[in-house]
């Protein structure tokens, strides 16, 4: 029987159920919400959207990788600039500091657990960089496009890591996350840096292409936890049904490998802490 290392170095990812409580994780959908309604962006909304990376992206997100920032989903206003709906179901995400942040969201991410998964995996070293509380609102929560997490968290080598927690159930109908089994081998095809002069682009590093056709849906139960290798290309559909898919992820990189200042995300990398 192949041991979780084993098995994430076969895969390139772990799905893990009942790793954490359906009462941590309602927990946690609370907290957030309770964030959402403290926010006010009059003045200020951010649209997240993968389809847009090589956009000029503004200093809102450029300068949320120590803070905890609001970004909404795209079809969330008017052409004169009103919420369609209340602030809450409008939001797409809130990161990217939440982990060191908010002491429910620090709890959650520094689990006992999740200290122990860390060191069966072999993770010494390994830092959190960043974290996301994605909604995935029902009938608005958007598609990601395919994409590999180190394209975002570019380190030489590769070092990213992700843990993704469902915190809801996770179906095809409102959008689960779709992977390739193995798929973690293939190169990594793109870069997304800030550009000199402002704002951000996206780098080709190599034109192998992806593969969604041989790419399976990770349909999982509420607490269940999914590790993905920073190489692995996924995605996930938008949500079409009357039920939110709540999210949370973090993102790890090595410590003592090379992280480039043209990395988007900027943050006091010598402030970065384990999961300890």
């Amino acid at each position: 029987m192949l041991t979780l290392q084993d098995q994430f170095k076969q895969d390139g990812y772990l799905v893990l159920a009942d790793f954490n409580s359906e009462a941590s994780c309602d927990l946690l959908m609370k907290r957030a919400q309770e964030l959402a309604a403290g926010y006010n962006y009059e003045g200020h909304a951010s649209i997240f959207q993968t389809n847009e990376q090589t956009r000029t992206s503004d200093d809102y997100f450029l300068a949320s990788g120590d803070k905890i920032s609001y970004f909404f989903e795209k079809d969330a206003f008017t052409e004169s600039g009103e919420l369609k709906g209340d602030l809450f179901h409008s939001l797409n995400k809130i990161g990217h500091a939440l982990h060191d942040l908010d002491p429910i969201f620090n709890q959650f991410s520094r689990s006992p657990q999740l200290i122990k998964l860390a060191g069966d995996l072999g993770l010494n070293g390994y830092v959190l960089i960043q974290s996301m509380m994605i909604f995935k609102h029902a009938r608005i929560g958007g598609k990601v496009d395919i994409h590999q997490d180190a394209s975002f968290l570019y380190t030489e080598p590769t070092s990213c890591i992700g843990f993704w927690f469902a915190l809801e159930d996770a179906t095809i109908e409102n959008g689960c996350l779709w992977a390739k089994p193995g798929g973690h081998k293939t190169p990594l095809r793109d870069w997304f840096k800030r550009k000199n002069g402002g704002g951000t682009e996206m780098i080709s590093l190599h034109n192998a292409p992806f593969e969604p056709a041989e790419m399976i849906p990770l349909e999982v139960k509420k607490g269940t936890c999914i590790v993905l290798d920073g190489l692995l290309p996924h995605f996930s559909m938008p949500n079409t049904s009357g039920r939110s898919r709540q999210a949370y992820s973090i993102h790890t990189i090595d410590k003592n490998c090379r992280y480039p200042e043209e990395n988007w995300l900027h943050c006091d990398r010598a402030a970065l802490k384990g999961f300890v």
